[in-house]
């Protein structure tokens, strides 16, 4: 930098430090694992034991996976839904979740879960995830448990599955669909693949 101020001006000193930030950045993230999660090809389902069967998907979402190292612990799991997309295969049971007792997509329209730290390693292909869910504009903190094949960690096309389970009552659904007995546990899994398209692969331990 010194040098720049030398045989530069002002803004040209700039210029080379703001390449030099630059630089700097890059050959840190090199160093990092890049992921690309094809959501065709992937899925986010739910369900809840009930009097009548409640099982569905959403149709529209997003996720991202980004690391700083190979590290484990620098991954960042980000899940964004649109809470309208819901699809139970029933239009009645889709309108009524979307409504004010359940998603209250009107005012709440995303479903999100924020990785808040690296995932735990528990298991040759398992990692714990904590995070935080956030769902009809309330946030709590879950813990989201994935398995990773082997391929995920690799260029070859991978994939991971993770689960989570919440009481419904805590983010304020506490009423019921006529004529149809709910549980309060509802189950959520994620089916993400995709693969590793740059940089090495993750450190799991084995």
């Amino acid at each position: 930098m010194k040098l720049c101020k030398q045989i530069f001006p002002v803004p040209m000193a700039l210029l080379c430090l703001s390449f030099s930030f630059i630089t700097r950045a890059q050959e840190a993230s090199a160093g990092a694992p890049v992921f690309e999660i094809t959501t065709e090809a992937s899925s986010v389902n739910f369900g809840v034991k009930a009097s009548v069967p409640i099982e569905g998907h959403f149709d529209k979402w997003n996720a991202t996976l980004t690391f700083t190292s190979t590290d484990l612990s620098t991954g960042v799991l980000d899940i964004k839904i649109d809470a309208a997309s819901v699809n139970t295969g029933s239009g009645m049971k889709d309108n009524k979740l979307r409504g004010k007792d359940f998603f209250d997509t009107k005012n709440n329209p995303y479903i999100t879960f924020h990785s808040t730290k690296g995932g735990v390693q528990t298991g040759p292909n398992t990692v714990e995830v904590p995070g935080t869910f956030t769902i009809r504009g309330v946030a709590r903190p879950e813990t989201l448990t994935i398995t990773i094949t082997k391929q995920a960690a690799t260029h070859e096309a991978g994939e991971i599955k993770g689960t989570m389970a919440f009481d419904r009552k805590e983010y304020g659904m506490n009423s019921g669909i006529p004529f149809i007995k709910i549980a309060d546990r509802v189950e959520v899994s994620v089916d993400l693949k995709g693969e590793r398209v740059s940089g090495p692969p993750i450190a799991l331990k084995h």
